[in-house]
This record gives C-alpha cells, sequence and structure tokens, in this order.
C-alpha cells in the first residue's frame, strides 16, 4: 500500500500543491467576502477550513498510497457509489432543498454524494478500461461500460441534478476517448446524439411533457431568448451576475468592499457563495484578479495532463485524464454561467465555491494523481 522507500521526492509534483493552496487562499478570501452580509458567514467559512485542511490531509496520505492498491477496490467502490446517490432517495434520510434531493446530514454537515460519486466512477472506469485495453472497442466492453455508467447516472439525473449528471458523462467520455476507442464509435455516437439532442429538445418544449423539469428547460429558453424572457424574472440573476463583472473593471473593487455601487452589497447576487461566486471575484478583484484565477485552473489541468502523458500505464493515465477533464469542465461552466455564455446552471467552482463535499472529493482526487505523478515515467508516452 504505502511504497514510500520506492518513491522520489524530486518527482513529487510540488506544482499541483502550490497551485491548490494559492487557490484554497483566494476561495477563503473570496468566499469570506461573498458572504459579508450573511448572517452563516462564520459557520459557512469555519467549515470551509476544515474542509480545506481534511481535504488537504487526505490528498497528503493518497498521493503516498500506491493507486493500483486502490484500484484493487473498485468493484467495492462502485457498489458504494450506488450505494450512497440510492441512499438519499430513503425517506428521513436525503435533505431537500430547491425541489431537489442531493443532499444527507452527517456530524452536522450536508455531504452530496453525487460530489464523491465523480471521483468513485473516474476510479471505476479508469479500471475497467485498463483491465480491457486489449478490446476496448469489442461490442460487449463498450456495452457493459455504458450499462455500468448509466445505473449512477439516472440515480443522479433523478435527484434531480442534470448538471452533475453532464460532468459525470464528459468525464467518461474523456476516459473512454483516451482509452483509443475506436473512431467507429465515436462517429456512430455523434451520429446518434445528434438527432436524439433534436428529439429530447422537442419532446421538452412539448406541454405538459415530463421528460425534463420545467425549471431546466425555462433556463435554457430564457438563455436563448432572454427579450422573452426578461419580463418573468428568469434572467435576473446571469443579467446581475454580468453588472458585476462588468463593474469590476480592470483593477476591482477590492475584496470586502463596502462601495455604495457593488452589486453584491446590494443583494442583487444569488448564490454568490458558490455557483455565482466568480461574480464576486470579477466585481472586486477585477479582470486582472479574474484572469490569474483563470490562469491558475488551467496549470492545474494541464499539470494533471501532463502527469497522464508521462504514467507508467493505462490506469493511471486514465485516472488523470477524468481529473482534468471534470476540472476544466466545472470551471468553463461556472464562469460560462456567470458571465453568461452558458445557461443558467449549478456548477461549484472547484476549491472557490463553497460546499464541503466539492472540497473533499476534489481534494482526494487529486491525491491520487500525486501519487500516479510519483510513479511516472521520465519520458513522455506517445498519446
Amino acid at each position: 500500500m504505502f511504497r514510500l522507500r520506492d518513491y522520489k521526492l524530486k518527482k513529487y509534483n510540488f506544482r499541483i500543491v502550490l497551485i491548490i493552496i494559492a487557490l484554497c487562499t483566494i476561495g477563503i478570501l473570496v468566499l469570506n467576502s461573498a458572504m459579508i452580509n450573511d448572517a452563516d458567514r462564520t459557520g459557512t467559512i469555519r467549515k470551509q477550513i476544515i474542509g480545506f485542511c481534511a481535504g488537504g490531509t487526505a490528498m497528503v496520505i493518497l498521493s503516498l498510497i500506491d493507486y493500483h492498491f486502490i484500484l484493487k477496490f473498485t468493484p467495492i467502490i462502485y457498489l458504494g457509489v450506488l450505494g450512497l446517490l440510492g441512499l438519499i432517495f430513503v425517506p428521513g434520510v436525503g435533505v431537500s432543498a430547491n425541489n431537489a434531493v442531493r443532499w444527507m446530514s452527517i456530524a452536522g454537515f450536508q455531504i452530496q454524494p453525487s460530489e464523491f460519486a465523480k471521483i468513485g466512477l473516474t476510479l471505476v472506469f479508469s479500471w475497467f478500461f485498463w483491465k480491457n485495453q486489449e478490446r476496448v472497442s469489442h461490442p460487449l466492453v463498450v456495452g457493459g461500460s455504458l450499462v455500468l455508467f448509466a445505473i449512477p447516472a439516472v440515480l443522479i439525473y433523478k435527484e434531480p441534478d442534470l448538471s452533475t449528471t453532464l460532468v459525470t458523462v464528459f468525464i467518461f467520455l474523456a476516459i473512454i476517448y483516451t482509452a483509443k476507442i475506436s473512431y467507429k464509435w465515436i462517429l456512430g455516437a455523434i451520429g446518434i446524439a445528434v438527432p436524439a439532442v433534436g428529439v429530447v429538445l422537442y419532446i421538452a418544449m412539448q406541454p405538459d411533457q415530463t421528460l425534463i423539469n420545467l425549471y431546466q428547460i425555462n433556463r435554457v429558453l430564457s438563455w436563448l431568448y432572454p427579450d422573452r424572457f426578461k419580463p418573468l424574472g428568469l434572467t435576473v440573476q446571469q443579467d446581475n451576475s454580468v453588472l458585476a463583472i462588468a463593474s469590476g473593471q480592470l483593477h476591482g473593487k477590492g475584496l470586502n468592499t463596502t462601495s455604495f455601487e457593488s452589486v453584491k452589497n446590494g443583494n442583487f447576487l444569488s448564490e454568490e457563495n458558490c455557483d455565482f461566486i466568480f461574480a464576486v471575484i470579477g466585481e472586486e478583484l477585477g479582470f486582472i484578479g479574474s484572469v490569474v484565477l483563470i490562469a491558475l485552473m488551467a496549470f492545474l489541468v494541464f499539470e494533471c495532463l501532463r502527469i497522464a502523458s508521462r504514467a507508467k500505464d493505462l490506469a493511471g493515465r486514465l485516472i488523470c485524464t477524468g481529473i482534468a477533464a471534470q476540472l476544466a469542465f466545472q470551471t468553463f461552466v461556472n464562469i460560462g454561467v456567470a458571465t453568461k455564455l452558458l445557461p443558467n446552471t449549478g456548477l461549484p467552482l472547484p476549491f472557490i465555491s463553497a460546499g464541503v463535499s466539492s472540497l473533499l472529493s476534489i481534494f482526494m482526487g487529486m491525491g491520487v494523481v500525486l501519487n500516479i505523478g510519483l510513479q511516472r515515467r521520465d519520458e513522455a508516452l506517445d498519446w
């Protein structure tokens, strides 16, 4: 399990550690400012700091455990993911909020199983395609992977949590593509997906349809036709977010600003501690601060992919690719929503948004990535 004698300290990727520390520091500072008018500000910041400390500890421990040892337990991990996702549907266990049941309460903390499912499924499918790498394009392997993926994906979607479902889909696609599935499968999937999406959108726009929740289709339609839905108040969140970001200009108004003209201080922002925290960054840290944050995220994704290119085997490569895909997708979507480039949906900004579950899960994922880096080859692999 622990192979400390076999590891070389010079192979430990301290760049990743420094980037994460920088992101966590920014996260605490921005979150403290974002919640300046909230009564539960102190409690949230305390939980976030606990999450950083616990997550950082878990990351260091996992970075010293051979990832092959962890992969031995993938069947248990998969069943654990299904168990946690299913448990929240048990009356009295799941916690309901905003018309969704996505959480369970443990020791005073709201735990979101779908966040841990992202990391768990990354490990499971990395192991699955590693074990079947010689026949990755075989119909039984592809079909089996789709069945294994569909079960947790449906459970997440039924919470309902469409945004997290899309994250898991993106991670799965990144992993199966990196496993070098035949392009015949890829082209065939595209050929089926394009008309299927059209059919789903057509059905979703029909009266009394039950395929997609009304609030979800309204978010898409209000993004496509903002002038039509603005009188209904469906564009307010994103409109105020864009206003906040634009008002920050180059240098921003400064953290914890008391400016009367602050969009945040006027309580015009909603979900400013999570889904729209980038709006606070744009307003208070300005364009420069926003670019610094995006650059740090980009460097972190790059480091994950760099380790993937030097991984000793396919399993390590797939794990790093899956974690990089999650970081990139969530960052892109969170910022895209805050800047109105994408329809309104709820995804946390990694290491920045409030949420102990998202913190712990991504820290655990990064710990496995660091271990893969400790066992890397000295020469880059030909992808």
